[in-house]
């Protein structure tokens, strides 16, 4: 796999003009009009395709009337219990989640972590007491799009962290310095990492939260992703946390682990005293999420037949892509996740390549240039890699693998 000078960037703030549209609006604009040689395949978008778990209808039907009154905004006693002791089962936490305290209900992980820097601002200030300079929000670059967004929206100074190969596609944190740690208001930190699949160990998420407590500002833990992975399950922030989660925000939702997008259904769990401001800014400022749909969310966190079954299709399409890509791209099957992350540099780069597919395979791949942005140095973590979203069934990923060989060499 190809490194780029990103792999010994420090973290910086971007030097040129952003582009911040959605990356799929951007690809939409790259492919647009161009016609596919063959019948369309689309692999860029993160769309689970998995059948919807069968109590679901069961669910909804039950708790129809619901629908009839607003919901509250912190989310039902039933979802936050079930929620909760999902979380504490999972990671086999010290101590039990308070889900009166500790865990709030959101329309999805994506508003949650966009608000979240909002409240973080807020919050972080007046914990400090003092003033240390402009608000800096960390994002690891590459990132998910809400991220930047939310340090956009609460007027932070947005500081991208080269997540490179270098560093096992995870931020640097001896490149942070004291000054930059002092100022930051939120660190967002995925892991699995959306793209890469890396998963951060206990001993990187304890010292990220060690300084997180040492300077006084927030990690946001996107763990959407941590029911899909091939060997371990992923540890997770409040396990690092120990029995005090102070500092310690973890998002999460039913997307991926319950192929559930369109419920839009997740939580935030962790810092009680950080939980209660972003409650009050949800509270004016936040979708209510129904009552319904939590109704089905608190089934979902108290079943994980399904959720098995989620990851042993998963384990089969990487066992396709370990036959048909072989060693190809730099391609290794990634710890977490369910995308392939692609080095495709000496194939023209990011960009190129996703139009090639396009055009002569008809398959839709993301270009990672889109979910990335240009460092300090010119470098961009992204620009030598396509991003590809095993989320088709068995047999349409075999035929996308197959026509993207085919084409790529």
């Amino acid at each position: 796999m190809s490194m780029t000078p990103a792999a010994c960037a420090p973290p910086s703030s971007s030097a040129r003009p952003l582009d911040t549209r959605s990356p799929f609006v951007r690809l939409t604009e790259l492919l647009a009009g161009v016609e596919p040689a063959r019948a369309p395949i689309n692999l860029s978008i993160g769309e689970p395709q998995h059948p919807i778990p069968p109590f679901v209808k069961d669910a909804l039907v039950a708790d129809i009337a619901s629908l009839g009154r607003y919901p509250a905004g912190k989310g039902t006693d039933a979802f936050r219990t079930a929620a909760a002791a999902w979380l504490t089962r999972r990671y086999d936490l010290p101590r039990p989640v308070d889900p009166a305290s500790e865990l709030l209900v959101l329309c999805g992980t994506r508003e949650g972590l966009f608000l979240g820097a909002l409240a973080a601002k807020r919050w972080v200030a007046e914990k400090r007491g003092r003033e240390v300079g402009r608000p800096a929000v960390l994002v690891p670059n590459p990132f998910y799009a809400a991220y930047p967004a939310g340090g956009t929206a609460a007027d932070c100074e947005l500081v991208y962290m080269p997540a490179v190969q270098g560093h096992g596609f995870l931020p640097d944190l001896d490149a942070l310095d004291e000054a930059l740690l002092a100022r930051t208001v939120a660190f967002y930190i995925a892991s699995p990492v959306n793209p890469q699949g890396a998963v951060a160990d206990l001993d990187y998420l304890s010292r990220l939260l060690a300084l997180a407590r040492r300077h006084g500002f927030l990690v946001f833990a996107d763990e959407c992703y941590s029911e899909i992975y091939t060997r371990d399950a992923p540890p997770g922030i409040l396990q690092a946390a120990g029995a005090d989660f102070s500092n310690a925000v973890v998002f999460q939702s039913l997307s991926k682990r319950s192929n559930l997008p369109g419920l839009r259904v997740g939580f935030a769990a962790g810092d009680a005293a950080f939980l209660a401001k972003f409650l009050d800014l949800r509270n004016v400022a936040a979708p209510q999420v129904p009552v319904v749909a939590q109704t089905v969310a608190a089934a979902a966190y108290a079943d994980e037949e399904h959720v098995e079954e989620n990851r042993r299709r998963y384990a089969r399409k990487f066992d396709l892509a370990d036959q048909i890509v072989g060693d190809r791209y730099g391609y290794r099957r990634p710890a977490g996740g369910f995308y392939l992350w692609l080095d495709v540099a000496a194939l023209g780069g990011s960009e190129a390549v996703t139009l090639r597919l396009w055009r002569e395979a008809g398959v839709r791949v993301l270009p990672g240039r889109y979910i990335a942005r240009d460092q300090a140095d010119g470098s961009n973590p992204g620009a030598d890699y396509i991003r590809i979203a095993m989320v088709q069934d068995e047999e349409t990923t075999a035929e996308a693998l197959h026509r993207l060989v085919a084409v790529l060499g």
